[in-house]
């Protein structure tokens, strides 16, 4: 399909593979919304009646309409027969169909039927732009619904089993980095799926507690049920205060029952560490690669009751723990013995590569966090940690440094005696640094000129944030002359030049910035057009942070 046609979706059919346009909103979406509604249906009294009269529209267009073709056929399948007996191989094309025109009965019924082994949600609907034409709730939930209609048939007619074992939800919703489809979050998904689990679960029990998992064999003797093989699902789960109790009963559920959750990423918002221990005992050890703790507000005390348990853990990556109160500020003995009781439960996660500390109060003691890591880190998050010159000293001189590939020293106060041990640290990691964010550093103009030697030295830099500095438009531009050189470069984000806003006090609000929209978007266009005549328009600078967050660690 030519480039820029939108999503490629594609049918077996006669031996070849039929590329489609579903989500072509520019060179097929109009067209096909018009011969949709002006195609002729004749009478259809079976499957082969209408998979004929498909086959017969597609033969009579051009090569060049026949992905359109093939996508209006589908939707004439889906539209007129929700529980119309199909080949195996219409399946994937007629669940986009169904998918993307919001027919949740027909994806129950296609789903509860699914006659592969697996099903992959994000590779057969594509790219996200076909997700947000509509809200996709009813549609993640008609799948659910499928999913368990297989089950509960596993359970009540053993031996018959469906073919379907593997559900692939990942990818659905993205609840760190970039915009979900209309009310898909994985909060939803998560509330969705432990609902489900339940649900399953007390179908099986009570299909087992009324005597009918004996069956009679051929010789007519009473013989015991088969064990459903019952179905994985890979998904991210986030359990907020709401949804606790709900997630927590469908995951204990969930240990006995024929659904089985395969958690990638677990996040957890507002919840104490008293209550987060169940979840992680509750989780399969298999498959987990990040946890997410965000704002447990349980200082040193919660993290010591919840880093045990993350042992079962053997493919950890990843650990957040943003805003989760530590503070090692005014150290008793009581508090050092906790710190290095963290310590030693941090080094004892082999395969942790990216830590989140953000919000803590580090002050000089950043040494003793990681002390015990067994490897070097590649990804360290410090947002507003309170660092000071001996913190980055210790990070410079250690091991982490070389192979460091995200560094976020967001809030760091270069001006308060930060901006030589900044410097070093960046000479530090220059061979191995991707991604850097300096966002609200208090940087001015003369800390920046002082940084970009070393910043031109990270030669492998993709990713710049100096977000809400006070910098001027001079020193961007310099900034951008001398950066243009860095291959791999391809975005910065940069604050509103200060030539582009005042600050003002009134009433309750001090120092509130306003922006004058006019310059600003004067000032953009000025570096769009730099960024032109130097021949970089492969490198995006931007000042909307909010839409151009760095890639995630596990995208690198």
């Amino acid at each position: 399909m030519a480039a820029g046609s939108g999503i490629g979706i594609g049918v077996w059919d006669s031996g070849s593979w039929i590329e489609t346009g579903i989500g072509d909103r520019g060179r097929h979406g109009r067209d096909a919304q018009v011969a949709t509604e002006r195609m002729a249906v004749p009478p259809i009294s079976g499957p082969r009646s209408l998979i004929g009269f498909c086959k017969a529209r597609t033969r009579k267009c051009s090569f060049q309409s026949m992905d359109s073709l093939a996508f209006l056929c589908a939707r004439c399948i889906v539209a007129h027969h929700p529980r119309l007996a199909v080949p195996a191989h219409l399946y994937p094309i007629l669940f986009q169909v169904a998918f993307l025109d919001g027919r949740p009965l027909v994806l129950r019924d296609l789903v509860a039927t699914w006659p592969f082994k697996e099903l992959l949600l994000q590779r057969l609907l594509g790219h996200r732009k076909l997700l947000r034409d509509h809200s996709c709730k009813d549609c993640v939930q008609a799948v659910i619904q499928g999913v368990m209609e297989q089950l509960q048939q596993d359970v009540e007619e053993p031996g018959c089993h469906s073919r379907l074992r593997v559900l692939d939800m990942i990818g659905l919703s993205n609840s760190v980095t970039g915009n979900t489809p209309a009310g898909l979050t994985t909060p939803f998904i998560t509330v969705v799926l432990a609902k489900a689990c339940m649900q399953v679960s007390n179908h099986q029990q009570k299909f087992q507690r009324h005597g009918s998992q004996w069956h009679r064999g051929r010789s007519g003797a009473a013989t015991a049920a088969p064990w459903p093989p019952g179905m994985d699902v890979h998904t991210d789960l986030c359990i907020n205060t709401s949804s606790y109790n709900t997630v927590c009963n469908g995951l204990q559920a969930g240990a006995a029952s024929p659904l089985r959750l395969k958690c990638r990423e677990f996040k957890t918002e507002f919840i104490p560490a008293s209550e987060i221990v169940p979840l992680l005992e509750s989780l399969d050890p298999s498959c987990l690669r990040r946890i997410n703790l965000h704002a447990t507000c349980s200082g040193l005390k919660g993290l010591l009751e919840i880093l045990p348990h993350l042992l079962r853990f053997p493919q950890l990556y990843s650990l957040k723990l943003e805003y989760s109160n530590v503070d090692l500020r005014n150290q008793t003995a009581e508090s050092a013995n906790k710190i290095r009781s963290m310590s030693r439960q941090l080094g004892m996660l082999p395969s942790l590569r990216e830590l989140n500390l953000g919000s803590s109060w580090l002050s000089g003691n950043l040494h003793q966090i990681l002390w015990d890591l067994r490897a070097p880190l590649e990804s360290l998050e410090l947002n507003d940690c309170s660092l000071v010159p001996a913190d980055l000293a210790f990070l410079s001189q250690s091991f982490h440094a070389p192979a460091l590939k995200i560094l976020d020293l967001s809030r760091l106060k270069v001006s308060q005696g930060l901006l030589e041990p900044l410097r070093w640290l960046l000479e530090k990691t220059s061979a191995s640094l991707l991604h850097l964010t300096l966002m609200a550093c208090e940087m001015t103009d003369s800390h920046l000129d002082a940084l970009i030697p070393t910043l031109q030295r990270c030669s492998r830099l993709r990713f710049l944030d100096l977000s809400y500095n006070p910098l001027s438009m001079d020193a961007l531009k310099n900034l951008l002359q001398k950066t243009l050189e860095l291959p791999d470069l391809q975005l910065v984000v940069y604050p509103e030049p200060k030539e582009c806003y005042h600050m003002e006090s009134s009433g309750f609000t001090l120092n509130r910035k306003v922006v004058d929209k006019e310059l600003l978007a004067a000032a953009a266009a000025e570096i769009s057009q730099l960024l032109e005549n130097s021949g970089r328009s492969d490198l995006v600078w931007t000042y909307d942070r909010d839409n151009h967050r760095a890639p995630d660690y596990f995208s690198l």
